[in-house]
Formats: C-alpha cells, sequence, structure tokens
C-alpha cells in the first residue's frame, strides 16, 4: 500500500545508533535508529525476541543503552511519559482512585491537590464511578483501564505501552482498541504500542515498524493511511486488508530472517 503525502510533524525523540547487550553477551538491539514524531501512533510489530520491549524500556529509562543515544525535543520533564505495562499492575490494597493517584503521590501531591486530574483520567476510561471499588472486584479489561487512567493523568507527551490486552480476550480487545484510539484524541498524546498482532496494530497505527531478531533490528515501516476515528467498518474496508498484507508480508520476512 503506498503511503500518501503526510503533513511533516515535529520530532518528539529519536533514537541514534542503539545498541543494547546483555549479560552473556545477548545482543537484544543492534544499530536501531527510529525517529518518533508528535502525534504519531507507532507500533512496534515482531515476532518474540526481536527486542520490542527492551526498545520500550530504553524510551521509558528503566535501563540504559550499550551505545548509542536517545534524545528528546526540549528535553523530558517529570510529567512527559506515562506507561502501561502488559499486566495492569495495580496496587491490590488500594481503590482505584488511589492507584490513579500514583504517579502524582510519587511527586509528592496530596490527592485533594490533584483531585479533578484523577476523577478527569477516570471519566476518560469510563469508571469514574468505581473509583471507590479495589482491584479484586473489576474484571480484567476494567483493570487495564485504570492502568491507562494511570498512565494517562498526568497529561504525558508519550505514552507507551507493552501489549496490554494480550490477555484478553477478542472483544474485550476489540472494544479497548477504539476506547484507546478516542483517549488518545481527548489528550492529544504520541503512543508507542507494542503488539504481536497484525490486525491490531493495522487498526490503531498510523506507523507500524517491524522488526527482527537475533539481532533485535527494524526490517521495514509500513503506513497506515486511513484516518481518525476508526470504526469497526474499517477492518473490513480494502484499506485494512492492502496495510495487513503489507505488514504480514514484512513480518514473515522478519521471522525467516531470526529462524
Amino acid at each position: 500500500m503506498q503511503s500518501k503525502v503526510k503533513a511533516a510533524r515535529p520530532q518528539l525523540l529519536r533514537m541514534s545508533h542503539i545498541e543494547k547487550t546483555f549479560r552473556g553477551d545477548v545482543v537484544a538491539l543492534r544499530n536501531l535508529n527510529l525517529a518518533v514524531n508528535q502525534g504519531d501512533f507507532l507500533s512496534l510489530l515482531g515476532p518474540s525476541g526481536c527486542g520490542k520491549s527492551t526498545a520500550l524500556r530504553l524510551i521509558a529509562g528503566l535501563i540504559t543503552p550499550t551505545s548509542g543515544s536517545i534524545d528528546w525535543q526540549g528535553g523530558k520533564g517529570d510529567n512527559d511519559l506515562g506507561v502501561v505495562f502488559q499486566e495492569p499492575t495495580l496496587m491490590p490494597w488500594a481503590k482505584v482512585k488511589d492507584n490513579v493517584w500514583l504517579p502524582f503521590r510519587l511527586r509528592g501531591k496530596s490527592y485533594g491537590s490533584v483531585k479533578d486530574d484523577v476523577m478527569q483520567a477516570l471519566r476518560l476510561v469510563g469508571l469514574e464511578e468505581f473509583q471507590n471499588a479495589y482491584p479484586r472486584e473489576l474484571s480484567g479489561g476494567m483493570k487495564m483501564r485504570v492502568s491507562i487512567a494511570r498512565a494517562l493523568v498526568t497529561r504525558p507527551r508519550l505514552i507507551l505501552m507493552d501489549e496490554p490486552f494480550a490477555a484478553l480476550d477478542e472483544i474485550t480487545r476489540h472494544k479497548l482498541n477504539k476506547d484507546l484510539l478516542a483517549l488518545r484524541e481527548a489528550i492529544g498524546c504520541t503512543v508507542i504500542f507494542v503488539t504481536h498482532s497484525v490486525f491490531e496494530s493495522v487498526f490503531l497505527s498510523d506507523r507500524i515498524v517491524v522488526m527482527a531478531a537475533r539481532p533485535g533490528r527494524i526490517i521495514g515501516e509500513v503506513n497506515v493511511d486511513a484516518p481518525y476515528p476508526r470504526a469497526d467498518s474499517f477492518r473490513t474496508s480494502p484499506d485494512y486488508a492492502a496495510s495487513a498484507a503489507e505488514a504480514s508480508k514484512m513480518l514473515t520476512r522478519a521471522m525467516e530472517d531470526a529462524a
């Protein structure tokens, strides 16, 4: 599928010549170069072991590269980044509202001073009425919504999502895909989304970066030009099928390269 010309977006961050080697000389990433622009919904797609999650952890600052650099436009502030992991990672002893308050609490802000922000985040994910519930009282999809609310409560420039819907049933996953796009439009953030699913990446993304393993590296990119918002009807459109076919072909090559 040929990409249409898009208006240039300001760059948010750049990963330049990134290498990451773990103990035992395991090369997780080699010569990774990636520019992320403001407003991108960028999916990292690839087989297990290709370094998708490692790239996210590097951007989050949870680990450091062996060599290379990660540069943020204008520098990186305390509130510039939100992270959603594969598991909701909620505090089981804390109410929903207190779980969402956590990023502010870690910065020394009282609940009272940011209550409006917490309530707004819960409204965005449709859980305001569950603010006093505990995680054990929620479904899997609701727990993930709380995790997303916690990631967006500070209105970050960038949200990193590491296979957040992988453990959910297909109906819930499709619903959260649509809700995620609505949330992204509401707060105007950039998203980097890790997935193994070609179909999920095409529905969500305007850029799909395909990676191969051993060593982890980028082998290509697919641009999805369908406009937002995207309804369920997009999943049965010719444009969707063409982008999915292109991404599948590239993913097959990535898996053959890693074999």
